[in-house]
Formats: C-alpha cells, structure tokens, sequence
C-alpha cells in the first residue's frame, strides 16, 4: 500500500493545526490528499489569513466534500492514513453512527471498515456525555481521539510552539518521525 494521507478539514476551530499537518506532510515528501467540509471554507475564513485555495495547494490533490465518487470513498482505494483535523462534534458524530452523507464521513466509515488508521482531531471544550459515548464508541474500534491538548513540559514560547508540537504527537502516532521532543528529554 502506498503511503497516501487523506486529510480532512471540517467546520470547527483549529484550522491552523491542518495548515500546519499538511505543510510537514509535504515537507516528508508523503503524498496527501485533502476534502475540506462547507463549514470549514466559513471557519478559514474566519479564523485565518490562508483563502480555502491556499489551503488546497498544500496538498497533491483535492477532493470536492459532496463528491462521493471519489476514490477515497471505495474501500479498493488504497490510502493508509487519513486525519480528520479539526473534527467537528458533527462529523464525529456523524462517523460514530455510520452517518456517511458526504467524502469526509464516508472515507472514515471506509477507513473502519478497511481497519486503516484513522485520527480524529476532535475539537469541542466541554466535552458532553455524548461527545463522550461517540469517541468511546469510534476508540473500540481502533479509532486513535486525539484532542489538541498542549503539552506545557516543553515550555512553548507561543502557541504556534504548541501547535507545532502537537501536530508531532500526531506525525507520530502515524509512524512518521517527528522529531520532537519526548518527556524528560533535555
């Protein structure tokens, strides 16, 4: 299998940690593809300085998020990796109940199904009973929830350091090698 990561970017806040993803990516030289949600394109723009174009020419190739017959939609297509980030309270949701209504929602229930490695970034303070249930139910399935929690133990000097840092953590968690520096490291 090819190694092809699928990034998504849905409609909540963190858009900066998927610029910031897609930008290592391509620095590694792995290949990646993007979908970026309806919600998420109001969210860039409200969040940042990048126009969705911008965002889209970091990646390989780009994926319209109604396109559901697009490859990463068929469990043939072979991508190993796809990260949602930031994963909307919906689009967890929505994966946890087999909701697959759109490219983002369907790559996921593919990547469970096809038993690939799928990350949520899942964006919401506080986390409801229900927010709960849903990554509980998506973790028994080897789901990897990852939250973006900051790591103080590197004494960050801003919040890109922390960004950066955390985007490490996920590199890892895809066997690519971040770089970063472990706890208790000097």
């Amino acid at each position: 299998m090819k190694n092809l990561v699928l990034v998504a970017i849905t409609g909540a806040s963190g858009v900066d940690l998927a610029v910031i993803l897609l930008k290592q990516l391509k620095q590694k030289g792995l290949q990646t593809e993007l979908t970026i949600s309806k919600e998420a394109e109001k969210i860039i723009n409200i969040e940042t300085d990048y126009k969705v174009d911008e965002i889209i020419e970091l990646s390989d190739n780009y994926y319209e998020v109604d396109d559901l017959s697009a490859g990463p939609a068929s469990g043939s297509y072979k991508n190993n990796i796809m990260v949602i980030i930031p994963c909307s309270m919906k689009t967890l949701a929505a994966i946890a109940n087999g909701f697959a209504d759109n490219l983002i929602t369907r790559a996921a229930d593919v990547a469970i199904k096809e038993q690939r490695k799928l990350i949520l970034v899942v964006r919401e303070s506080p986390f409801s009973a229900i927010h709960l249930e849903n990554m509980l139910k998506l973790s028994r399935l080897g789901v990897l929830i990852a939250p973006p929690i900051p790591s103080y133990y590197i004494k960050p000097k801003n919040i890109t350091e922390l960004n950066e840092y955390f985007i490490g953590r996920i590199l890892d968690h895809m066997s690519i090698d971040s770089g970063i520096k472990s706890w208790g490291e000097k």
